[in-house]
């Protein structure tokens, strides 16, 4: 990820507005601690677990949750404006503000390129703003990462769960992914009898 400047997440926000952002060419960017950055961009795989999510996520999201696809979320404290792959918010409008830490029950990260950021910064970030369930969707190992207990800029509490195992929401334990069914159509990028 390459740093494009240093702004402000009310900056930001003004230049969304004012038409900053060329949409004839899209570039992927996140504010992270007040700097605009390029986001990697995403491949057949990771588009696949991201279809897959959401649709899990509308299938079983409880009463009172709304499901944000690779929407952002607004920590002003920190300057920065993650676009989490998926987020599980509390259901209202966001059209004035961005979700925040309080609103969120759940952020999912789906990794390839980014698994080191995404355990890293990013981690540190969603740990230091509070959300309390954050998984990680790592597609080279074919696992889910569930980072619980934030504490500063760290989670506490790091769980791996792999094909045969079912990942249950904190807040919401009656709802559960199941990993096989969510790696079950991507190809493993090192089976080379694929080809």
């Amino acid at each position: 990820m390459s740093t494009i400047a240093r702004i402000s997440l009310e900056e930001y926000d003004r230049m969304i507005a004012g038409g900053a952002f060329d949409v004839r060419r899209p570039n992927r960017i996140e504010l992270i601690r007040g700097e605009l950055r390029k986001m990697a961009p995403i491949g057949p795989e990771h588009e696949d677990a991201v279809d897959f999510l959401t649709e899990w996520s509308v299938q079983v999201k409880p009463r009172g949750v709304k499901v944000r696809v690779q929407n952002s979320l607004g920590f002003a404290q920190l300057k920065t404006a993650p676009q989490p792959d998926l987020a599980w918010v509390a259901s209202k409008r966001y059209s004035v503000r961005r979700p925040e830490a309080a609103d969120v029950f759940l952020v999912i990260e789906v990794s390839y390129s980014s698994l080191r950021y995404d355990r890293g910064e990013k981690a540190k970030l969603y740990a230091k703003t509070g959300i309390r369930d954050y998984w990680i969707v790592n597609i080279p190992d074919r696992c889910v990462e569930v980072l619980r207990d934030p504490l500063r800029f760290r989670y506490r509490s790091l769980q791996t769960y792999v094909a045969g195992d079912a990942v249950r929401s904190l807040v919401f334990p009656e709802v559960s992914l199941d990993v096989a069914a969510l790696f079950e159509s991507i190809e493993d990028p090192d089976d080379s009898s694929s080809l």
